[in-house]
C-alpha cells in the first residue's frame, strides 16, 4: 500500500466520479463513446454504493445536481499543475469549512473526516477528495494523477501501482489497445 486505505480509496472514488460525466465538461459524450455516468439518482446511488461512502445521502435531484456541479472542478485538477491543485484543493477545503479530525465508523479503523458524516454528499466528496490530494501533495505523488493513454479517451486514473506502470483507465481502454497491437502485428506479419 503506498497510501492509507482511505486515501487509495478516496482517489480511486475520485477518478472514477470525473469519469462519470463521459469525458466531457460539455456535451457529456468522449471520442470513445461514453455517456452521462449519473443520468438519474438511482445511478447516483449506485455509484455511491459501489465506492463505499457513508453517511448522509439523501437520494434527490438537488443532490444528484450537486454531484455533478462537482466533476468539472475536480478533471481540472488532471490538468493543472502542483500550484494549480493546490489552489483547487484548498478552495474545495475553505468552501466546506474543513476541521480534520480522526473517525472510526463501521468497521473502518481511525481515519481523517473534515467535515461530519452528516454534511451533504457533494461536500463530502469534495473535501475527501481534496484531504486524499493534499496526501499526494505532500508525498510529491502528482504524477499519480494520469489521463487514460488510449487515443480518444478522455478518461483519468490514479496509478497506484508500485512501479507506475498504469497507463489507461478502467473502461476497457487496456484491453483496446492490446487487441489493436495485436491486429497491427498480424497485419504486419501477412505483408512481409
Amino acid at each position: 500500500m503506498l497510501f492509507t486505505h482511505d486515501t487509495e480509496c478516496t482517489l480511486s472514488a475520485t477518478a472514477a466520479l470525473v469519469n462519470t460525466a463521459g469525458g466531457d465538461t460539455g456535451s457529456g459524450t468522449s471520442d470513445t463513446g461514453n455517456t452521462e455516468g449519473l443520468p438519474d439518482v438511482a445511478a447516483l446511488d449506485a455509484f455511491v454504493t459501489a465506492h463505499n461512502w457513508t453517511g448522509r445521502h439523501e437520494r434527490t435531484e438537488a443532490e444528484l445536481h450537486g454531484v455533478r456541479e462537482l466533476r468539472p472542478r475536480l478533471r481540472r485538477i488532471w490538468y493543472a499543475d502542483e500550484d494549480g491543485v493546490v489552489e483547487i484543493v484548498n478552495g474545495l477545503l475553505r468552501a466546506a469549512a474543513a476541521l480534520p479530525q480522526l473517525i472510526k465508523h463501521d468497521d473502518q479503523p481511525y481515519h481523517l473526516h473534515a467535515v461530519p458524516r452528516d454534511a451533504p454528499l457533494p461536500t463530502r466528496m469534495a473535501v475527501e477528495a481534496a484531504m486524499a490530494l493534499a496526501d499526494l501533495i505532500r508525498a510529491g505523488e502528482l504524477d499519480r494523477l494520469r489521463r487514460c493513454a488510449y487515443p480518444g479517451c478522455a478518461n483519468v486514473l490514479v496509478d497506484l501501482s508500485r512501479n507506475r506502470s498504469r497507463r489507461f483507465c478502467d473502461a476497457g481502454c487496456g484491453n483496446r489497445a492490446a487487441v489493436s497491437a495485436y491486429r497491427a502485428r498480424k497485419a504486419a506479419g501477412r505483408k512481409s
